[in-house]
Formats: C-alpha cells, structure tokens, sequence
C-alpha cells in the first residue's frame, strides 16, 4: 500500500487540483503559502489555508471480486484509491483494540479477508460507514491462481517517481493562477476534468469504479502515520 498527498481547491482565478511535492519530501508553494496563511493569525487567512490544505490518499492493489456496476472489471487485480476512513477500517482490523479480537492482514492471499466497499450518502457526503471485512478465507485453494494474482500487482515503488509530479515552479504558476495573481486567463476547466488528468482515474464518485488499471502517484514518505504503513509493509513483505 501505498501514499501521496495533494491539494484541491478553487480560488479565484479556477480550479488547482494537483500532486503535493511534499510526497517527495520536497518543498511545495502551496503548503509553503497555506503555512503563510496560517502563521498570519488573521483568522480569514486560516480558514482559506484550511480550505486549501493538502490532502492524504492510500493506493493499494485489490482484486476485484464482485463490481455489479462494472462487471468487467472482475477478476483483475487494479489500484484502489482510498482516504482516511477505510484506512482506519484496514488498521483495525489489522492493529485490533481490544484482546479478544484476532489481527488479520486482508492483503494475505491465504489469511486475508475480503472487503465489502458499502457507500451511502450521507448530508449531501460519500460515507462509508457501513464498510466491512467478511471473515479471513483464501482467495483459491490453487497455488497456481494465487501466484498469477500476485503477478499481476501494479508496482507502486514505481508511480512515485519525480516525472509524476510537477515541478515547484509549475506549481507556483498554478497556484497563482488559481489565486488570481498572475496575469495569465482564469481556467474555465472543471474539477472533475482537472481531476481525471492528474489522478489516472483514481477519483471516482460512488456510481463509478473505485479503482483503476493505470497507476497513480503514490509513496511511504514520512508523516505522522509511518509507524503504522511500516507495520503494513512488514506484513505484506512476510507472505
């Protein structure tokens, strides 16, 4: 599994819906600009930096069991793009609370479980609440469909490559674009299109598929969750 952040907003000048640098642990003009905002104390600042504050997503490879919207996709192992709430799904089944409940790594193809993506609307919001994981099973008592789902993962160690991200001066161009401070026209494009291009197909809503075959950008960089993506590696490594 694997991590990237990004930034979402609309400003003035349009749309900025790009890949945070800060992946790469390299220095970023947004979250640089968004620091200024908050450091300034004025309070209408802080709310425009927290509206344009990074955001974090989690990729993984899944194989598609069951996609009655889609079912085309079925059987084919492809990148799933998740946020905080199914993550914290993943690690509780994975780091349990309590001791009477049993750890369970739902990315072992003979100890895993599979997971039940459940999606309401909830206040006019995507809510997957109702999301579970059924009880561990194989996925095939054959070791022969096992090793080729395996060999069908999308390596993630290759999506972070620096070519995936835009440089710190197109970034700065974009956000003073989407601010209004540069002299260049406002964008008239939409969210959605801005998000296709720059996600691989990894944003979709509910009525679409979740997940994708083509890669997006994704990492382990450091942050405040690196105990807990070490311990998923660790396991992943140890099937």
């Amino acid at each position: 599994m694997g991590q990237y952040w990004d930034h979402g907003f609309q400003g003035p000048g349009g749309w900025l819906i790009e890949k945070s640098l800060t992946t790469l642990n390299q220095n970023c003009p947004i979250s640089e600009y968004n620091t200024q905002l908050w450091n300034s104390g004025d309070e209408a600042q802080k709310d425009q930096a927290r509206k344009q504050k990074r955001r974090l997503h989690y990729v993984a490879n899944v194989l598609v069991v069951s996609d009655p919207t889609h079912p085309e996709n079925e059987g084919k192992v492809m990148l799933y793009r998740f946020g905080k709430k199914i993550f914290e799904k993943i690690k509780d089944v994975m780091q349990p609370q309590f001791e009477d409940e049993k750890p369970v790594n739902p990315f072992d193809m003979w100890e895993g479980a599979d997971f039940k993506l459940k999606v309401r609307k909830v206040d006019g919001y995507w809510n997957y609440d109702k999301s579970e994981f059924a009880s561990p099973a194989p996925i095939s008592e054959d070791d022969s469909v096992l090793e080729g789902i395996y060999n069908k993962q999308h390596s993630l160690a290759e999506i972070i490559a620096p070519d995936q991200f835009k440089s710190y001066d197109e970034l700065k161009a974009q956000l003073d674009r989407a601010l209004g401070l540069s002299g260049s026209e406002a964008s008239t494009a939409t969210a959605e299109s801005i998000a296709e291009d720059n996600t691989v197909g990894l944003t979709a809503t509910a009525d679409e598929t979740p997940w994708a075959e083509t890669p997006a950008p994704a990492s382990t960089s450091s942050n405040s969750k690196d105990d807990t993506m070490s311990y998923f590696e660790k396991l992943a490594n140890d099937q």
